[in-house]
C-alpha cells in the first residue's frame, strides 16, 4: 500500500503507526519466522515468542538509554490500571504520596491513589485550565512522600515537562504514555516508569513498566497476585498470558525507531513538525488560539480554538476532504487537536499547516 493511498491520521489514541511496520506484520500475519503459524496464535511459553519478548526488552533499555539493572515489564490494563497499581504497591498505611496535576490524567490518578491512602497535591495548574507546567518554585513536597508521580505530556490540554525536576533521593512515578520514546530521557530521575502502547509504541493492549527493581523491597505483598509488580518482574513479564501481538507490534516500532536514527533524530523530527504548525497558529493574529503556553507546548498534541463552534465544525468536514482525520478536541478542552506522534509524517503536518492558512484566509 502507498502513503497516497491512507489518510493522514491525528488521532490521539490509537494512533498512526508506521507504514513500514505494518507493512512486515503483513508480510509475517500467517507463518511467523518459518513456524508455518501467526504469532497470534503461538504460545507465549515457545522459544519464538520468548525471544521476542526479551528482544523488546532490550530493545527498550536500549533506545531510552535505560541502566541495566533496570527491568521493561509488559503489562495489561493500560495507564489506568498503572493509576491503582502504583499506590497499592508503594503506598503503605499511613504515608502519603506526592501528586503534581497537570491534566485529566494525572487527576484521574491521584483519585486512584486517593482510594489507597493520603494523596498530597504538590503543585497544580488546574486554576488557570491546565495551560502551563506548574515552575518549579511552585511545588511543594510533603515531609517524607512514599513517591512523587507526574504526567510527562498532557494528551488532553497540550502541555508537557520539557525538563524534568530533579527531587534528589525522592522515588519518583511517571506516567509517559503520551510521549514515551518521542525524545531521548533520563530514566536515572525515575524509579518507575509506565506507558500504555498506543500513542508512539504500537497498538493499544500493552503497558509498558520500567522499573528499578530496588523498589520491590518495599512494595506490598498482600494485593493480589496480578497487582504484583514482584510477580511480573520475577517472571519476565509471562506470569499470565500476554498481549503477544501487541509485544511484537512494539518491537516491530522500536526496530523502526533504530534504524531511523534513536531518539534524538525523533526528537528533532517531532520539533520540526510541531514547528509548522505552531507557526500557522501564531501567525494567525488570533484567529487560532493555542491552549497552552508557549513554553509549556507539548511537541506531541497540539491543541487551540477558532473564533466560534461553526468554524469549527466547518473545519473539521473540511479537513477530512482533505484526509486529515482526528482533529477534534477533547470534550474537556473543546477546539482542535492535533497529534503529531512519531508515526505522523512530515507530510501531513505540512498540509494541515497550509491547510490552516488557506482556511483562515477565507474564513478570517
Amino acid at each position: 500500500m502507498s502513503m497516497s493511498e491512507r489518510i493522514f491520521n491525528f488521532n490521539a489514541g490509537p494512533s498512526a503507526l508506521p507504514l513500514e511496520v505494518l507493512e512486515t506484520a503483513q508480510a509475517e500475519l500467517l507463518n511467523f519466522q518459518g513456524t508455518g503459524m501467526s504469532i497470534m496464535e503461538m504460545s507465549h511459553r515457545s522459544k519464538e515468542y520468548e525471544a521476542v519478548n526479551s528482544e523488546t526488552e532490550a530493545l527498550t533499555k536500549e533506545l531510552l538509554g535505560i541502566p541495566d539493572h533496570y527491568r521493561v515489564l509488559f503489562l495489561q490494563g493500560g495507564a489506568s490500571t498503572q493509576f491503582a497499581m502504583v499506590p497499592l504497591n508503594f503506598l503503605s498505611a499511613g504515608a502519603t504520596a506526592d501528586y503534581i496535576l497537570t491534566g485529566g490524567w494525572s487527576e484521574k490518578a491521584a483519585e486512584e491513589a486517593g482510594k489507597v491512602g493520603q494523596v498530597h497535591v504538590a503543585a497544580s495548574s488546574k486554576g488557570t485550565k491546565f495551560d502551563r507546567i506548574p515552575t518549579l518554585d511552585e511545588i511543594v513536597l510533603s515531609e517524607a512522600p512514599a513517591y512523587v508521580h507526574l504526567t510527562s505530556n498532557n494528551t488532553l490540554y497540550g502541555t508537557a515537562w520539557h525538563d524534568f525536576p530533579d527531587f534528589g533521593d525522592q522515588t519518583v512515578v511517571a506516567d509517559m504514555s503520551s510521549d514515551i520514546m518521542s525524545r531521548p530521557v533520563d530514566v536515572n530521575k525515575f524509579s518507575l516508569i509506565y506507558a500504555g502502547a498506543q500513542k508512539n509504541l504500537g497498538p493499544a493492549g500493552v503497558t509498558i513498566v520500567i522499573m528499578d527493581p530496588a523498589l520491590l523491597e518495599r512494595a506490598n505483598k498482600n494485593i493480589p497476585t496480578m497487582l504484583q509488580y514482584g510477580i511480573h518482574h520475577k517472571n519476565d513479564s509471562l506470569y499470565n498470558t500476554p498481549p503477544v501481538f501487541v509485544v511484537y507490534m512494539v518491537n516491530l516500532v522500536l526496530k523502526w525507531l533504530k534504524k531511523n536514527g534513536g531518539l534524538t533524530q525523533m526528537a528533532a523530527h517531532n520539533q520540526a513538525k510541531a514547528a509548522l504548525i505552531y507557526e500557522a497558529i501564531d501567525q494567525s493574529q488570533g484567529f487560532y488560539k493555542g491552549h497552552a503556553k508557549p513554553e509549556s507546548r507539548s511537541l506531541m498534541n497540539i491543541t487551540f480554538t477558532m473564533p466560534n463552534e461553526e468554524l469549527e465544525t466547518k473545519f473539521i468536514s473540511e479537513a477530512k476532504k482533505l484526509k486529515m482525520i482526528g482533529l477534534k478536541g477533547h470534550r474537556s478542552v473543546g477546539g482542535m487537536r492535533a497529534s503529531t506522534y512519531n508515526a505522523v509524517p512530515m507530510e501531513a503536518c505540512k498540509t494541515l499547516a497550509e491547510f490552516m492558512k488557506e482556511f483562515q484566509r477565507k474564513n478570517g
